[in-house]
């Protein structure tokens, strides 16, 4: 059967932005306003560091403005892996900071308890599962990749297990599957969308001032502090917190580091029962194939299976528009996929279809900085990995404002920055080059060409 057949009667928005419980947009700012700390942007990024700055100094005056609504782009549209890792996974973490990994990791796992403590500490329902993620060979040369991982896992405490391909396919049967590497504790599931809003609610409850549909237009300084302009007023602070992802930067030296890359996802029905028996899954894992063009995929509280990933678009000029938000070509693509990996649940359809940019930066994990003399900080080019991850990035900001040596302060994670993607056209050539490079290495047997080789000696890649 045709795959297209599958999304007939598909709905062109995230599944979790759909859900009923979606609160109401607060007012927007009028005329201007003081604050001690001005946080702009309302995703995760925002919202931990508006949340933690309150918990460090309940008696901070703490505002938080968003152009949109909160939790309506990245942080309401991703697969809902919320991982412990830092550094983008274990192995990038390996490659680029081998010195301090035991650090990063054993952060990454204080900061994923943190989150699980506050969803709980808060009454955050964000169906919270901290299930683990099980990374898939799907070509025979990925199995050894695994099995030496799980080896290098293990010699940093991760609870990471390799399955060969009777146990992996006892957890999730797929036909497609050769072997599986469990790690077992360092990811949790959660409804992504929920997760925001009841950051917000928290906080609400905590006391900041949250105005939405408030773009922030321009930074400068102001006397002492800081001035944003909004549309209908200005915030001074004296300081500020950019958490604004892929749109652009109100430091503008921090744009060439960032390039916007176009995700997209499908949504199944809800799975019957037989259908759930037919593939298994009872641990409920996050997973994702070992390919350079991969795929993640997740089931729902409610029993439906998220399938994204693979295509990662990158439009020149690195422009954000959203008419980029949707691209049917892709959505055929993935469920002709995902009918290949599960052949027993042909017939099942898909409820839901969207994508969205995030913002991905040339070492896949995020960076920091400070401007205007101490007082603005940013965390930016989470790079597709950003729910456990942002709030780090939201300590790692209120430490650098706050001007003291902290240990995540002196990480040389936090010291140091990617390289800048070049202008146009070469960077527009040089990320196509690049995925088409990686895919060729998908389909032999993983070796890469000179291109990808020389990428990697400068330590440069392009990923979602």
């Amino acid at each position: 059967m045709d795959p297209a057949h599958s999304l007939a009667d598909v709905q062109h928005t995230s599944f979790w932005l759909a859900d009923p419980g979606r609160p109401e947009a607060l007012p927007a700012l009028v005329g201007d306003t003081r604050c001690d700390l001005l946080v702009v942007g309302g995703g995760y990024s925002g919202l931990w560091t508006a949340l933690i700055a309150k918990e460090r100094d309940p008696s901070l005056d703490v505002v938080l403005v968003e152009g949109q609504e909160v939790g309506w782009a990245a942080s309401g549209r991703n697969g809902g892996f919320c991982a412990a890792s830092l550094t983008h996974g274990f192995f990038n973490g390996l490659e680029r900071w081998p010195n301090e990994l035991r650090t990063l990791q054993r952060l990454g796992q204080e900061n994923l308890q943190a989150m699980e403590d506050a969803v709980k500490g808060y009454g955050i329902d964000c169906d919270w599962e901290r299930t683990g993620e099980l990374d898939v060979a799907t070509e025979p040369h990925q199995v050894d990749e695994l099995r030496e991982g799980a080896e290098a896992m293990a010699e940093y405490g991760v609870n990471a297990a390799f399955l060969d391909t009777d146990a992996v396919r006892a957890e999730v049967d797929s036909p497609t599957f050769l072997a599986g590497l469990w790690d077992k504790d360092g990811v949790a599931m959660v409804h992504p969308a929920k997760l925001a809003w009841g950051l917000k609610q928290a906080c609400l409850d905590q006391g900041v001032r949250i105005f939405e549909h408030t773009p922030a237009t321009a930074l400068a300084e102001s006397g002492p502090g800081m001035a944003v302009r909004t549309p209908y007023g200005r915030v001074h602070a004296n300081h500020v917190a950019l958490g604004t992802n892929i749109f652009p930067n109100l430091v503008k030296r921090v744009r060439p580091f960032l390039a916007p890359v176009y995700d997209f996802a499908l949504m199944t029905e809800p799975l019957t029962d037989d259908q759930l028996a037919a593939i298994g899954w009872k641990n409920r894992q996050g997973l994702g194939d070992c390919n350079n063009q991969f795929h993640y995929f997740r089931i729902s509280a409610d029993n439906r299976i998220l399938w994204g990933g693979y295509d990662a678009i990158y439009h020149y000029g690195g422009r954000v528009r959203a008419e980029y938000d949707h691209r049917p070509e892709t959505y055929r693509k993935l469920a002709g996929h995902f009918f290949t990996a599960f052949p027993q649940l042909e017939g099942l359809r898909f409820s839901h279809a969207w994508g969205g940019a995030i913002d991905t930066c040339s070492r896949f994990s995020a960076f920091f900085g400070t401007a205007h003399g101490g007082k603005v900080s940013y965390a930016v080019g989470y790079t597709g990995l950003g729910v456990g991850a942002t709030r780090f990035g939201a300590e790692v900001m209120l430490d650098l404002l706050s001007g003291e040596r902290t240990e995540r302060t002196e990480l040389e994670m936090v010291k140091s920055k990617p390289m800048p993607f070049p202008p146009e056209p070469v960077k527009w050539a040089g990320i196509g080059i690049t995925k088409w490079s990686l895919d060729r290495a998908d389909h032999n047997q993983g070796r890469r060409n000179l291109w990808l080789k020389a990428m990697d000696t400068l330590g440069l890649g392009f990923d979602s």
